[in-house]
């Protein structure tokens, strides 16, 4: 991964400007579309883990989630058991929560499902915006959104597939987060013209 320094003069979106981890994350990863269903599978689970948190928390925790989950594979986490889920209420460099852990490992099968059925993950996922970055158009000064038509049915879909804790301001973070939706601030260096 590329380092990103707050001295290289490159105006970015504010809420990245807390620390080195949140700039290298934001000019690396944040926003650029990716169709990996490792990557997508992995983000997912996160995002899950962050609601009611800061992405900043869950952020430093990464590693230790991705050690913890088994580098989020998704064939060893759908047959984690309970002395599994126990260990991992032990872990304290992941978020311990019961209905959160068991959760990412019913998400584990449902993604392998999703995988199966439509031949990757990341098919699945990218439907909800028609396989194209949704580009917004946010101005220094105003907010972002926090849902939209597209995060409302992804939602939907997951939710009746058996997903849990993907409301639709999770599925607008993740969908942000992986490229489907570019809000990055029309200032920032990485947004595209």
């Amino acid at each position: 991964m590329k380092t990103s320094n707050k001295d290289d003069n490159k105006r970015r979106c504010y809420w990245c400007e807390k620390d080195d981890l949140y700039r290298e994350y934001h000019d690396n990863e944040w926003g650029i579309p990716s169709r990996s269903d490792q990557h997508l599978f992995e983000h997912l689970i996160l995002e899950t883990f962050q609601a009611g948190l800061s992405w900043h928390t869950i952020l430093k925790k990464r590693e230790n989630f991705r050690k913890a989950f088994d580098q989020f594979d998704a064939l060893k986490m759908a047959k984690y058991d309970e002395p599994k889920v126990e260990s991992l209420l032990l872990d304290a460099g992941i978020i311990r929560n019961r209905q959160k852990i068991n959760a990412a490992i019913n998400s584990a099968q449902m993604y392998l499902e999703i995988a199966n059925e439509y031949g990757s993950f990341s098919e699945f996922m990218w439907s909800f915006v028609r396989g194209k970055t949704i580009k917004n158009s946010i101005k220094e000064g105003e907010n972002f959104p926090v849902t939209s038509l597209e995060s409302d049915e992804m939602s939907k879909a997951l939710k009746k597939r058996g997903f849990k804790f993907v409301g639709s301001t999770t599925c607008y973070a993740y969908m942000q987060a992986v490229g489907m939706i570019n809000d990055h601030f029309s200032y920032c260096w990485k947004k595209e013209p």
